[in-house]
This record gives structure tokens, C-alpha cells and sequence, in this order.
């Protein structure tokens, strides 16, 4: 719009974001009654011919220019479609719970929802949401207070489901948070085995035994207590874990689909902080794993360093105690026909919107000697 005014921006957002034509947005700036001002002459140019080709990738990406040389390095040509795909609102995912129902179950049981498979995750369903960027009210369908399903986006399945839980493993979710990948990790170990899911804020942990008991999930809740009492809630399992799955804290790079406010809130201070935490939780994790165990890696972020580089930084810690797992082969066992929809880098594999259709997940396996 040649302007960054309030207005110019909201004559821009009809045309980019919403798709209108310029004689529908023209209508709507009729100066009737509530109505904003006619358009000016200038303002039909824009609208009618205007263009972002040219601008700079934090204009046309609408971006924080500080981390696009990142974001460069991980996505090369692709930046701006990227970008761009990290504009659009994000669909709405759902994860059918397979310790109550099959998908194809579930599929015909939601036929109200409109709901279709989605194209990689195989528990995966797609709600259609309305024009307005809303779906349904999930939360109240009586087959998610039954516990059928979960909402969780497809990349966050994809993620869980390439930590390779089985039967009979003890596995730790390191960073349960609100517990969805701990209720995914459970319907793929058929609650057989050990599953245990902890937190370094026990805050986070609160809503995990509602949603447990409603997914009729087993999973043993470690709560770590706050101020002097603080003890570490894991000691007596170092050594021992089949399958350490951490979803680190991460700046959310990934998520800007979901979360627009937060790319601009974002700071060089708090990648910093965030890159402090991800050492910390990889250093406790390594010390959970038994030999020949494995670590599995995630974040919601397209930074590569907190991705790769946090990889890096404990490859460089552990002195060649652990090696890491190339991820094509896990993939190519876990969800075979997926590998053309990813980015392999040195020692992960990064989802994003554009190439993968979900949300920015890295995943990055590590085993021990």
C-alpha cells in the first residue's frame, strides 16, 4: 500500500490476507454511516496493481529482519514461500486416540465435523474451519469428552510418532507440559511398558491427569516440587530408560502460523535463554539413557540453533558417548513415504508449512554407545 498506517494496513490485509477483489473492498469503504472513507485514487492503484515483488524478504515475509539470515541458512530459496505459509492460519488437527477407537472408525462416527484424513500422520483427522479462521468448539463433542481424540496438529503427531515408542519400554517424557505427546507416546506403547512424564514446571503438568483418565492413557506423573525441597524426580531411573523423548523449549519459530503476536515479541535475549534451557535438558537426558538407548529430540522451532546446534553442543558435551541416528532411516521405518516432504539437515529433519504442510518441527535422534 506504499504506507504503514493503520488504515493502509487494513486495506492491504483485506487484499492479501482475506483475497478480496478490489470492487469488494472498494464496497466496504463506502463512508456510509460506520463505514471507513472512500478509497482514494492512489489507494485503487495499490489495491488493483500493487505488489510485493521486489520488497525485502522481512516485508514481503513479513518477518523480524534479525532472524532471517537463520532462517536463510535452513530454508536457502524457499525463504519467502516459507514465510509466507507461516502468514496463513493454520488447520485445525485432531488425533484420533487409538487405545478407544481406528480412524476409520472415528472417521465415520465425526461425519458431522466434515473431517478428512490427514495427508501424512496416520491417527491424523483435518477439521475444516470457517472463513472466519474458527472450527467447531472440539472441546464439547461428546467424543472428545469420551476420549476418542485429542487436538493436536499433525506435525506434533508426526513428531511423537518418530520417537519409535514400543510395547514393553520404559520411555520419559522429559518436557510433558500439558501431556500431548505423553497421551500420543501411551497409544503407541498400547499402555505396555513404563511411560513416565515430568516437567521442570510443575505448573505446566496440571491439566496431564484429566486428560489421561480421559484417554484411558497409563502413564506414571512425576510433579517436581518447588523452592528448597526441589529434588530431582528422576535419579532413580539414570541409567535405566529405553527412550528419552524431550520437547525442548524453543522460541516457536514454528508455530508463527498459530501464534502471530508472538515472531514479534520474539528478542535475541530470549533465543539465548532458550538455548540455555535446551543444554540442560539434553544434558539431564543423556544421563537417563541406558547403553544403546535413545534420545529423541524436538522442538517447534526452524532456528537451527536450537536445532542442529543443540545437537552439536551435546555431541561436543558427552565425548563421543552418544552418535547420532540418521534421520532418513528413521523415518523411512517409522512413516515410510514422508522423506519427500522433509529437510534433512546434518543431524535432524525439519518440518515446515510449506514444504510439510504442519507446523515447524525439528526432530533429531541421538543413541548411546
Amino acid at each position: 500500500m506504499g504506507a504503514d498506517s493503520p488504515r493502509a494496513v487494513l486495506i492491504g490485509s483485506l487484499r492479501l490476507q482475506q483475497g478480496l477483489a478490489a470492487p469488494t473492498i472498494a464496497g466496504l469503504f463506502s463512508g456510509e454511516r460506520f463505514a471507513p472513507a472512500p478509497l482514494t485514487e492512489t489507494e485503487r492503484e495499490r489495491v488493483e496493481a500493487g505488489s510485493l515483488a521486489g520488497a525485502p524478504p522481512e516485508i514481503a515475509g513479513d518477518a523480524p529482519d534479525w532472524v532471517l539470515p537463520s532462517l536463510r541458512a535452513i530454508l536457502g530459496d524457499d525463504l519467502l514461500p516459507e514465510l509466507r505459509a507461516l502468514g496463513r492460519r493454520a488447520p485445525l488437527d485432531i488425533r484420533i486416540n487409538s487405545l478407544k477407537r481406528s480412524r476409520a472408525d472415528a472417521l465415520a462416527s465425526l461425519g458431522h465435523l466434515s473431517a478428512a484424513p490427514t495427508p501424512h500422520a496416520p491417527q491424523g483427522l483435518r477439521i475444516p474451519i470457517g472463513a472466519d479462521g474458527r472450527g467447531p468448539a472440539l472441546h464439547v463433542e461428546p467424543e472428545f469428552l469420551e476420549g476418542w481424540y485429542e487436538i493436536q496438529d499433525e506435525g506434533s503427531q508426526i513428531a511423537s510418532l518418530l520417537a519409535g515408542a514400543e510395547p514393553g519400554e520404559t520411555v520419559v517424557d522429559l518436557c510433558a507440559g500439558g501431556g500431548g505427546k505423553t497421551l500420543a507416546l501411551a497409544a503407541e506403547m498400547g499402555n505396555r511398558g513404563r511411560l513416565v512424564a515430568t516437567d521442570g514446571d510443575p505448573r505446566r503438568l496440571a491439566p496431564i491427569h484429566e486428560r489421561l483418565r480421559r484417554a484411558g492413557a497409563e502413564a506414571e506423573v512425576r510433579t517436581p516440587r518447588t523452592g528448597r525441597a526441589r529434588a530431582d524426580v528422576l535419579e532413580d531411573l539414570d541409567g535405566t530408560v529405553d527412550r528419552v523423548v524431550v520437547d525442548a523449549p524453543c522460541t516457536g519459530t514454528g508455530t508463527w502460523r498459530r501464534n502471530p503476536d508472538a515472531k514479534w515479541r520474539l528478542r535475541p535475549g530470549s533465543l539465548a535463554t532458550r538455548l540455555s534451557e535446551q543444554a540442560a535438558v539434553l544434558d539431564r537426558a543423556s544421563r537417563l539413557v541406558r547403553p544403546g538407548g535413545r534420545i529423541t529430540y524436538i522442538t517447534c522451532s526452524i532456528l537451527p540453533e536450537e536445532n542442529d546446534g543443540a545437537i552439536a553442543g551435546l555431541l561436543g558435551r558427552s565425548g563421543g558417548a552418544f552418535a547420532v541416528v540418521p534421520s532418513r532411516s528413521v523415518v523411512d521405518r517409522l512413516l515410510p513415504g514422508l522423506a519427500d516432504f522433509l529437510r534433512f539437515t546434518e543431524h535432524g529433519l525439519q518440518m515446515s508449512p510449506a514444504l510439510t504442510g504442519t507446523e515447524g518441527f525439528y526432530v533429531a535422534t541421538l543413541e548411546r554407545s
